[in-house]
């Protein structure tokens, strides 16, 4: 007998209550998420897997006193490296919000540090609670018009596919590189097809007519819908839709207008990019279950786009559910409505309760020097940073929209002394800037930014999607120069900065968007940032790091900043500051 036979043979045994349970819970209310009700009954747990509900006896019985049992949610799309920690510290923040699988993007690090990256990130995520699968980056560089620490071909991501945990092709974002059946994307999605992979779309602002191509593609999925009608065309086309509610992006109350009971199943949740502090303060996935249940769902269904539907998306068999033959990550709650947490169970031990974690992590895994030290800056003068104005021509101009990533492209009057741009605070007209920090050439992108109300100093970051160049916004030459010179000095990081001072800072040495710190002291910075961010005159309701670093996203519409230049995503090229 082999030990897949002999495993079967001692689950059996239990499930036909020949042999007590490891584990058998009862006094608890079910949520089946097949039939939409609540039943009562035992769950009977065995060597990690749930093996029957009905009537059973333990080993061990616990009383679980009317809460109810809700499977372990599952983050459909998830960039890890956007809570600025490493897994087995982004692991000890989720699970307690009863997030236990996650499909996770490594692209971020990969484009910082290549393969490099995307094996640390598997080895990070080994032995932690969370289970972590990865979709491979499809798009390193995101697009051909940026510069970013390295490049992925078909043939560096073939060889992964023979990691277990390796789901498929991650969010395949070169659409023109689709519509055009350009060779290399080709073959990136046909070898996921070829090893039944799943492959993961990525259609901001892409019509109808373009959802047809992806489909096709065989790609399944996407995250970007920002209109209710986005969301009836991806699905109308067979796509599963993830309704994301990010820290940047906060799209699912304005989403949730499409959904309805007859086409929920095709629909899950997803964070996509959400910071350290928004995951503390609000949550993960339970977030977008209270978004939801508070829109008027009910929460059963709200449940079931959390943990069915994107277990069936993903073709995970044995997730999603509370029933036999499912693995027994569950949920112990005490109200559906508010979603309380009271425990976590990970494969039917106890892994978290009351919002904290309760499993020890393991030790850290060390990054290669390659992750460590990837900010190579050339040395940057304050005559690098002039814009060219010329006369009284209209300058084109990045207006963020508060919560989301898409912008808006404005043309407006500006002013400017010796022919070249000046901020103007009273016109909330920023000066914006791109720096190519891989491999110090010395490229940098100028451009201007409204939207963000500083009224002095600058903010900079090493996170800067997907290239992760470094980008600063500021009211004056000095302070971004000076913040430049900060993120260096760090070796990656976020800053405040006003009168040539760091008014608050926290390091990223890991490919400049991790820290190496834990989990709450990340938090205690960020809260500091917080602070000097005011200071400096921010008073808006989004976060401006996580604002920021989507400004420098040539395929997010309309008009973004590399370190290229100024680019206009709906044209797919350049532009100058002025017309």
């Amino acid at each position: 007998m082999n030990n897949k036979e002999s495993h079967l043979s001692q689950l059996l045994a239990v499930s036909s209550k020949k042999v007590p349970a490891d584990l058998v819970i009862k006094n608890g209310k079910i949520i089946d998420v097949f039939n939409l009700e609540v039943i009562e009954a035992d769950v009977a747990i065995s060597q990690g897997k749930i093996v029957g509900i009905g009537t059973y006896e333990g080993k061990t019985e616990l009383d679980a006193e009317g809460a109810y049992l809700c499977p372990g949610l599952i983050d459909g799309h998830v960039h890890i490296e956007s809570a600025m920690v490493p897994p087995e510290e982004f692991s000890n923040i989720v699970v307690p919000h009863g997030v236990t699988t996650v499909v996770a993007d490594p692209h971020e690090i990969a484009n910082v540090s290549g393969t490099d990256g995307i094996d640390y990130m598997l080895r990070a995520s080994e032995n932690i609670v969370l289970d972590v699968l990865i979709g491979l980056p499809s798009c390193v560089p995101a697009t051909p018009f940026e510069h970013a620490g390295s490049e992925l071909t078909a043939s560096d991501l073939y060889p992964y596919y023979k990691h277990e945990r390796v789901i498929g092709l991650g969010e395949v974002m070169n659409y023109p590189a689709v519509f055009s059946g350009e060779k290399e994307m080709t073959r990136k999605i046909s070898d996921a097809l070829l090893h039944n992979k799943h492959v993961d779309g990525h259609a901001s602002g892409i019509p109808a007519d373009g959802i047809n191509v992806y489909g096709t593609a065989r790609i399944r999925t996407d995250h970007e819908c920002v209109t209710p009608q986005e969301v009836r065309d991806r699905l109308s086309r067979g796509l599963y839709v993830m309704l994301r509610e990010g820290s940047a992006a906060r799209d699912l109350t304005a989403l949730l207008d499409a959904v309805t009971e007859k086409n929920a199943r095709r629909c899950l949740f997803v964070t996509d990019d959400k910071h350290l502090d928004d995951l503390m303060d609000h949550g993960s996935i339970d977030h977008n279950i209270r978004l939801t249940v508070e829109k008027g769902f009910s929460p059963l269904l709200a449940i079931q786009m959390a943990t069915l539907n994107a277990a069936e998306c993903f073709g995970l068999k044995e997730k999603g559910a509370v029933a036999p033959g499912f693995d027994a990550d569950f949920i112990l709650l005490t109200d559906l409505t508010s979603f309380h947490i009271k425990d976590v169970y990970k494969n039917g031990v106890k892994v978290a309760s009351d919002g904290k974690m309760i499993q020890p992590s393991p030790k850290p895994v060390s990054p290669p020097s390659t992750v460590t030290n990837s900010v190579q800056l050339k040395p940057v003068d304050i005559e690098d940073l002039a814009v060219p104005i010329s006369g009284q021509k209209k300058a084109n101009v990045i207006q963020i929209i508060p919560n989301r990533i898409v912008t808006k492209h404005v043309k407006e009057h500006v002013s400017f002394s010796n022919g070249v741009f000046m901020p103007d605070v009273n016109k909330d007209q920023l000066k914006l800037i791109v720096a190519e920090r891989h491999h110090a050439t010395g490229r940098i992108g100028h451009g201007i930014v409204k939207g963000l109300g500083l009224t002095s100093g600058a903010i900079v970051s090493t996170v800067a999607h997907d290239s992760h160049n470094i980008v600063a916004a500021g009211t004056n030459d000095q302070d971004l120069l000076a913040a430049l010179k900060a993120v260096d000095t760090m070796k990656g990081g976020l800053a405040v900065i006003e009168e040539g001072d760091i008014l608050a800072s926290l390091p990223l040495p890991f490919s400049g968007l991790m820290s190496n710190q834990s989990h709450l002291e990340v938090y205690k910075q960020l809260k500091q940032l917080n602070l000097a961010l005011r200071r400096i005159g921010f008073a808006q309701d989004y976060n401006p790091f996580l604002t920021l670093s989507f400004l420098a996203l040539p395929v997010i519409p309309e008009l973004k900043l590399t370190d290229g230049g100024l680019f206009n995503v709906h044209s797919f090229d350049f532009i100058s500051v002025t017309e």
